[in-house]
């Protein structure tokens, strides 16, 4: 297959270019100068033209990275996490739907869309109550996805990833356990520490990509991407701490930041039916984190 990766130089992206060219034709877009790669495009950071993207290729696939991800940011600058989130991806199927209309089009999205979810596992049929612009500015983009299958017959899915991370990740909350445990007596957190998460690691996010490709129907519809199992930030922290080495106090302020949900777990019975299989535990993916965010701090 012919893939275009938009966003290709950031965390998700990079790491789809790498697992995707091994077997498929990749190309890259982005917003970074870049005149040595083969099969890479240009576009302007501040006015994307994404007509002049799909008028020169034709694509089986799009695999859509770009956007702002950070809830803080997007608290302090909604307009900007607007364009990015949302506003562009309407761009982008307009686009497609010119020039590219049988290009199957894949969206991050992300679990923030759901808040704090009334119950646990959290379905793709539950109620959406995002609590900051970046949770409301992704349920717009999935809304555009399905608009653009529904109503101009473009071949789109959204995907709602849960707590991301990986090797090159340079911000959240295993970044911020590395710096905070690195050379201090006392590492502070947010929260009670009984918060959860559902983390996945990025080879097995690549994972999920490559069976929505095979697997998905591409009628606007919407995939939760994650492991099914909640784990509390007290344990992953614990965990990062007995694998760094760090020896200092750990503390939780119980001061829970705007825009954070308490509790998430994702129910994965689509990715289960699809044969999804994790690869990487949180053992073994802080493991091989805390390596690289040493040697990259």
């Amino acid at each position: 297959m012919k893939i275009l990766i938009i966003g290709s130089k950031g965390f998700i992206g990079s790491h789809l270019v790498r697992y995707f060219d091994k077997q498929h034709e990749v190309w890259q877009c982005d917003v970074v100068t870049d005149y040595t790669t083969q099969h890479y495009m240009q576009i302007d950071a501040s006015n994307s033209d994404f007509n002049a993207v799909f008028e020169s290729q034709s694509y089986d696939v799009c695999v859509n990275c770009s956007g702002a991800a950070s809830v803080p940011d997007s608290l302090k600058h909604p307009y900007r996490d607007f364009l990015l989130n949302t506003a562009n991806v309407y761009s982008i199927l307009n686009a497609i739907h010119t020039h590219c209309p049988k290009c199957k089009f894949i969206n991050l999205s992300s679990a923030a869309v759901y808040g704090n979810p009334q119950t646990l596992p959290v379905t793709e049929s539950a109620q959406l109550a995002p609590m900051s612009p970046y949770g409301r500015h992704k349920a717009m983009a999935e809304a555009i996805c399905k608009e653009f299958a529904e109503e101009f017959g473009v071949p789109t899915c959204s995907l709602r990833i849960f707590s991301a991370f990986g090797n090159g990740l340079r911000k959240q909350i295993f970044w911020d356990m590395n710096r905070k445990m690195t050379d201090t007596a006392e590492a502070m957190f947010y929260g009670t520490g009984d918060e959860s998460r559902d983390f996945i690691h990025i080879q097995d996010i690549a994972q999920v990509v490559d069976l929505v490709m095979k697997n998905a129907a591409f009628r606007g519809e919407v995939i939760n991407v994650a492991n099914g199992e909640a784990i509390a930030i007290r344990d992953a922290v614990n965990l990062f701490a007995r694998l760094k080495g760090y020896k200092g106090q750990i503390v939780f302020n119980g001061t829970v930041r705007e825009g954070d949900p308490r509790f998430w777990k994702a129910d994965i019975h689509i990715l289960k039916e699809w044969g999804y299989k994790q690869t990487v535990t949180l053992e073994q993916g802080l493991n091989d984190y805390i390596k690289w965010a040493e040697e990259n701090a």
